[in-house]
């Protein structure tokens, strides 16, 4: 242990770079190019939260309930049978994302694949799943970007979990709007019907573990979950690196801004 981190100050000091978040020359060498205090003040979501959406509750009382779900889930707005997150979509895991995303930092992909396994091993005890499946980007998007970052993250997860990593099983048909900001409303109708199985693909009976990288509204996570299920999908639960929510309780804004569109 001595011997490694005295070869990664030695490393760090002759291939001395800033942190791509703060500014601040990285001490260590490591292929996550993000110095600690940045990687510690990302905020896990915890408990309490609800109980299908994960989307988390202003204090402990509402977990009283027989089966505490917030008030979309109440509605039964989501077709998932649950849904989690590693952490809040705070400063950090935000730029965090776009290196992932938009600058192809690769290597971020193991990095959140290892939070989920163990957000999923704690959040989805006792949960089996056949298949590990990324949430497709339009064809045109992807030749634009020329690769899939829920695939980035979904293809370690899938080695961690022992599970088939299956991208041919969902396609999206309809491309998203190139504005950046949606309103909550428009994030649902852009995803309505965008999302079908790839013809000739097996999905019946399959319990599929779905991955994004952020929860907005749910409606992708939604949307895919509905395309599974009608070819006949047994069940289909989501896990996204980031959730991006106001706590159940508090005001919701009807415009949704993210950096991070698909």
């Amino acid at each position: 242990m001595l011997l490694r981190e005295t070869l990664d100050a030695v490393a760090a000091v002759l291939l001395a770079a800033p942190c791509r978040i703060c500014g601040t020359t990285l001490t260590t060498a490591s292929r996550i190019p993000i110095c600690a205090p940045c990687l510690a003040g990302i905020q896990p979501v915890r408990d309490p939260k609800c109980t299908l959406c994960g989307r988390p509750f202003v204090s402990e009382v509402a977990m009283e309930a027989l089966e505490p779900l917030c008030f979309e889930c109440r509605d039964a707005t989501y077709a998932f049978q649950r849904a989690r997150s590693y952490a809040f979509y705070g400063d950090v895991l935000k730029s965090a994302i776009i290196l992932l995303k938009f600058h192809a930092v690769n290597p971020l992909g193991g990095w959140f694949a290892r939070r989920l396994e163990s957000t999923i091993r704690t959040e989805f005890g006792g949960v089996a799943f056949d298949a590990v499946v990324p949430v497709p980007l339009h064809p045109a998007r992807l030749r634009e970007r020329g690769y899939n970052q829920a695939e980035l993250i979904a293809r370690p997860l899938a080695r961690l979990l022992k599970l088939r990593l299956a991208t041919f099983l969902l396609v999206r048909t309809k491309p998203r709007p190139p504005r950046l900001l949606l309103t909550f409303r428009e994030r649902w109708e852009t995803v309505r019907g965008a999302y079908e199985t790839r013809r000739g693909a097996q999905v019946d009976k399959l319990r599929i573990l779905l991955v994004d990288d952020v929860f907005t509204t749910g409606a992708t996570l939604d949307a895919c979950s509905r395309a599974l299920l009608a070819a006949g999908a047994a069940s289909v639960c989501g896990i996204t690196v980031a959730r991006v929510a106001e706590p159940s309780g508090a005001a919701e804004s009807d415009s949704v801004a993210s950096n991070t569109y698909s």
